[in-house]
């Protein structure tokens, strides 16, 4: 079971070279036996990206967040209150950045593996990552 950083997602998505070789046989993998996640927190922060001009889509982001809901093998996680929580509970988290302690959390809330290039995530021992 994988959860994806929001990075991770969308250059998965993109098929971009820039998603590590084991990460993309691992998601890949799990695309196949349906057990990919996505947090829903990923979505507010692909469309604050692109609002902020840090990212472009070949689509309006609207359209590439809802052809990403259509893939039958990926499942958007939604937000709730135990994530929220467990968010904020994040024993010695390295990061402020609310998006991320939710991923976090949600990875966790899942028993998961997070695909992330984020170092500081990846060094997180309470999360297991993947790159």
């Amino acid at each position: 079971m994988i959860v994806l950083d929001t990075h991770a997602w969308v250059w998965w998505v993109s098929s971009s070279e820039m998603l590590g070789a084991a990460a993309r046989r691992a998601v890949d993998e799990a695309a196949r036996a349906h057990e990919l996640f996505v947090s829903t927190i990923s979505a507010w922060e692909v469309a604050m990206l692109v609002e902020k001009g840090r990212l472009s889509l070949t689509l309006d982001v609207r359209d590439w967040i809802a052809r990403s809901e259509a893939l039958p093998f990926l499942t958007f996680v939604p937000l709730s209150n135990a994530i929220a929580v467990e968010s904020v509970r994040l024993p010695g988290f390295p990061h402020a950045d609310p998006a991320d302690r939710i991923i976090v959390a949600t990875a966790l809330s899942l028993g998961a593996i997070l695909v992330t290039k984020d170092e500081k995530i990846s060094a997180y021992p309470h999360v297991k990552c993947l790159w």
